[in-house]
């Protein structure tokens, strides 16, 4: 079952923050009021995930621009957490990354959202939109070989933002600043008869 509409699953957990900080009660509730990317990832030194975690700290501007906090999550320990924050890039680790991350030795985290790989005993590359209530607005669930496109992500963002400011919807590949419509049959037929214009021209 999607978690899409629902409050996200509430939990305490140990995490590093800014590189090197342990803090040992972390918790999402302490980020209301502001939008919240909560992403899970397989496990610390490995392949895909660096190239993950690097690509959301390249773009930690852009969402600290539209509110939103970034936090990741894998079964590893807050030691190995930091551990891999230690180690330099060019050495297969994540060296810069400023954001949290969160520790689910236990794996209750990624069970209770819906992504734990239970035979491999690792979490799927879930990725999680919370609004500033801390309801899920968006989820995308990713098999373990599939990296994101984190630009996607913000893409989310935007449009999650513009409905809540505007009342219309974002159509397929909508982008920020292209048109939008409204949620009827004159809205969607005020749209395509646009898009044609647009064809022709």
């Amino acid at each position: 079952m999607g978690l899409v509409g629902k409050k996200a699953p509430d939990f305490k957990a140990s995490a590093v923050i800014n590189g090197q900080d342990i803090v040992e009660e972390f918790t999402l509730k302490q980020f209301q009021g502001r939008y919240v990317v909560f992403f899970f990832y397989p496990l610390d030194f490995t392949f895909v995930c660096p190239t993950e975690l690097h690509a959301f700290q390249e773009q930690i501007e852009a969402f600290e621009s539209r509110n939103t906090q970034v936090v990741g999550c894998s079964v590893d320990s807050k030691y190995t957490h930091a551990a891999w924050l230690r180690t330099p890039p060019d050495k297969g680790g994540i060296q810069g990354v400023t954001y949290p991350l969160v520790s689910d030795i236990t794996k209750t985290i990624a069970r209770d959202f819906d992504v734990l790989a239970e035979d491999d005993g690792i979490a799927y590359r879930g990725v999680f939109l919370l609004d500033k209530k801390g309801i899920i607005r968006h989820q995308l669930v990713n098999d373990l070989s599939l990296g994101r496109n984190v630009d996607d992500v913000i893409r989310v963002i935007d449009a999650l933002q513009f409905h809540e400011t505007n009342g219309d919807v974002c159509p397929a590949n909508w982008q920020k600043g292209q048109k939008s419509l409204s949620a009827s049959t004159e809205g969607v037929q005020t749209y395509f008869q646009g898009v044609k214009v647009m064809a022709k021209s």
